[in-house]
């Protein structure tokens, strides 16, 4: 019994070709928004590829601006393909590649799905590329002399302060490494001296952060060195009062900037795909509701459509035994080669004198 089975006439089937149409070029215009989503994400994820830590996170607008090219691609054929089967003449040229093509549409549609689900789960890699990515950054962020690093310093500041944002995982961060430049260090002070002896690499660590992690909306001035010392600054607990820093690290801050990013476009890709397919559903009906008419001269006569031209069970078996049938075919053909090349071969003949 065949799947979803439909009776078309012939207004039926101008009425589902002009629907069809029409709304090919909606998934045109679909493709093209999931293009520019991958165009935009890809942008974003660029502007701050310093403190990432590979391009593994390129992958998903990579794939958003592929599936919107292909949805392009294929939805325009489509659409050439439903304008013709209103003129018996001009579907003829297009019935020997319909099959492929729904084919490929099949294979599209599950792309689609993935890239939707990708959009949902990329959370996890992102995450662990922020925070080794920013990690390594920070380490450079003293290093305003250095050719090829020397932009980092007002990366880092512009990023926290963007995304009111401090450090790492928080302002700690910034006490564990040296992001004061030796060309701006005293070196006959006393207390530089003391500090660089008292730890292990010969770095100057402070527990203080740059300029950038303050908050302005604070209205206490703000206390950006030695943060946890309650002597140096007056009525001040460092334990209990709220600080005037930014409390969130950054890699939590941009990871809920992309992935809320991400799981927006993923909403709208899986949008997209129930729509395409139905497109390929109403193809598919319109295909073999085309294909089915039993007098080819009187396109008024009645037809029937469907999705599968058997149960979904009996289909899957048929594929299985198809897909066994291949397999034994290109055994007995490597079988034959193999027996012609050991044929080939001319025996030694001994001569006895």
């Amino acid at each position: 019994m065949a799947l979803l089975k439909v009776k078309f006439n012939q207004k039926k089937r101008v009425k589902l070709a002009q629907g069809l149409w029409l709304m090919n070029w909606f998934s045109v215009f679909a493709g093209i928004i999931v293009f520019s989503m991958g165009l935009f994400l890809k942008i974003e994820l660029r502007k701050r590829s310093e403190v990432m830590d590979n391009a593994e996170s390129h992958f998903v607008p990579n794939s958003l601006i592929l599936m919107g090219i292909l949805s392009c691609a294929f939805n325009g054929f489509a659409g050439k393909i439903c304008y013709d089967s209103l003129d018996p003449t001009k579907f003829a040229k297009w019935k020997p590649f319909l099959k492929p093509y729904l084919a490929l549409c099949f294979l599209f549609n599950i792309l689609i799905f993935l890239v939707a689900l990708i959009c949902f789960l990329m959370r996890g890699s992102l995450e662990s590329t922020l925070a080794h990515g920013l990690k390594n950054s920070m380490k450079f962020y003293r290093d305003t002399d250095t050719p090829g690093r020397c932009f980092m310093k007002k990366t880092i500041d512009m990023l926290q302060i963007e995304f009111k944002c401090c450090g790492n995982n928080g302002f700690r961060d910034w006490f564990e490494i040296q992001w004061i430049s030796n060309r701006y260090l005293d070196f006959s002070s006393k207390e530089v001296k003391d500090r660089i002896k008292s730890n292990v690499d010969g770095r100057y660590l402070v527990d203080g952060v740059p300029f950038s992690c303050c908050n302005p909306s604070s209205p206490r001035p703000c206390i950006q060195y030695q943060i946890t010392n309650n002597t140096a600054h007056y009525s001040y607990d460092y334990q209990t009062e709220e600080l005037n820093l930014w409390s969130r690290g950054c890699r939590e801050a941009l990871l809920h900037y992309y992935a809320s990013m991400m799981s927006s476009m993923g909403a709208v890709v899986l949008l997209v795909w129930l729509f395409e397919v139905s497109v390929m559903v109403g193809l598919r009906l319109l295909h073999t509701s085309l294909e089915s008419i039993s007098n080819p001269e009187d396109p008024e006569c009645e037809s029937e459509g469907w999705i599968l031209e058997n149960s979904l069970k009996d289909t899957f078996k048929s594929t299985l035994e198809s897909l066994k049938k291949m397999g034994k075919f290109n055994q007995v053909e490597a079988g034959a080669e193999g027996a012609e090349g050991d044929g080939g071969k001319t025996p030694a003949i001994a001569t006895v004198s």
